[in-house]
């Protein structure tokens, strides 16, 4: 049976005085040194690392990385140390706590016209930033394609995050999650919400897949989940993540109602009561009367226009006709009103929180 193990190698200006450093300091085990006569190379092992110091090796010095849920426990509560020899160590929280920086709010338009990059990301996955500000790192909204359909090179993974939508714009996507039974087909004006840290794998998509991701915050860490297989044996409806059930929203199925700006109607996505008001998702169509002139209380207000054309009026900024793939943001306080919209007009509305206070005037 073929046996093989990995080590990282790292240059040592003093082994010697690097030998206590490892071993009591970092409380790693001393697995080999040589020659016996005058030591040049040592190797150690412990969380989960191998290392080989050695004292003629030409790269520059390294950096060693300790995770771990007691960062107080070793040396002695120190964060940040440089061995003798050269070698750099960082020690740091195994599962730091999500933060969620405060929004910088900011009037944010941003139009498909514009030709804003698509940037290939994850998966092989196109994406297209729609708040570039990020208002902060406060959120990320990203317009998503795949041109090309077929089997999506996904691997089960998770993100750390306070909130996730998938919103299917264009075409159907199939995504099989944890505790959720088989594969689930997302088709367009379906949505999403993935949960903090659900696990989850994209199978295949069909030809010209576009969706809407919004995640907070912006900057969020995706973790591969190497042991899960998916499906699971359990489905589990109602269970939560962190306070938050999966939805599965199908828009075909959803009741038209009342929209909190006159003028519009709405269907709402269930996504406020199943993530227990931390965001609220509507879809917007025009509906009967005149639109009137209004402002809000929400921390985010985000539009993303799917269909149709209307104008976006802002007290004190020049008018915006936006169309099919054009983006908005209105922060709280700031009067505006969504004039003249076309019949066929239909927006995705993202709010944080779920719930909020809109007043309007003529």
């Amino acid at each position: 049976m073929t046996e093989t193990r990995a080590e990282i190698r790292l240059p040592t200006t003093s082994l010697a005085k690097d030998l206590p450093f490892f071993t009591k300091v970092l409380k790693m085990r001393l697995d080999m040194i040589y020659p016996a006569d005058n030591p040049a190379i040592a190797v150690f092992s412990g969380h989960g690392l191998r290392v080989r110091l050695d004292q003629s090796a030409g790269e520059a010095p390294g950096t060693i990385r300790i995770l771990t849920d007691d960062p107080d426990g070793v040396a002695e509560g120190a964060r940040e140390l440089t061995s003798p020899g050269g070698t750099r160590v960082e020690i740091d929280v195994l599962n730091p706590p999500l933060v969620l920086p405060p929004t910088e709010h900011a009037f944010v338009v941003r139009r498909l016209a514009d030709q804003a990059p698509w940037i290939i990301g994850r998966a092989g996955m196109h994406y297209r930033d729609l708040v570039p500000s990020r208002l902060g790192g406060a959120v990320i909204a990203s317009h998503i394609r795949i041109p090309d359909g077929g089997p999506v090179p996904d691997m089960v993974h998770f993100h750390k995050v306070g909130f996730q939508l998938i919103f299917c714009y264009k075409g159907w996507v199939d995504v099989v999650y944890e505790d959720q039974g088989g594969p689930i087909r997302l088709k367009a004006g379906d949505c999403f919400i993935q949960p903090p840290e659900i696990r989850h794998r994209v199978l295949e998509a069909s030809d010209g897949i576009e969706v809407i991701e919004i995640g907070v915050p912006a900057e969020h860490i995706t973790e591969i989940d190497h042991e899960m297989t998916l499906p699971t044996p359990n489905v589990r409806p109602d269970r939560e993540w962190q306070g938050q059930k999966f939805v599965h929203n199908v828009g075909s199925e959803a009741a038209w109602g009342p929209f909190r700006l006159p003028g519009y109607i709405c269907r709402d996505t269930t996504i406020a009561a199943n993530t227990k008001n931390v965001a609220g998702v509507q879809v917007v169509r025009k509906g009967e009367g005149e639109p009137l002139w209004a402002k809000h209380d929400a921390d985010i207000l985000f539009g993303f226009v799917m269909d149709g054309s209307m104008t976006l009026e802002g007290e004190g900024k020049d008018p915006y006709r936006l169309g099919a793939g054009d983006a908005f943001v209105i922060p709280p306080g700031m009067w505006t009103c969504w004039a003249d919209p076309t019949d066929e007009f239909e927006l995705l509305e993202v709010t944080l929180p779920g719930t909020f206070a809109t007043e309007t005037r003529g």
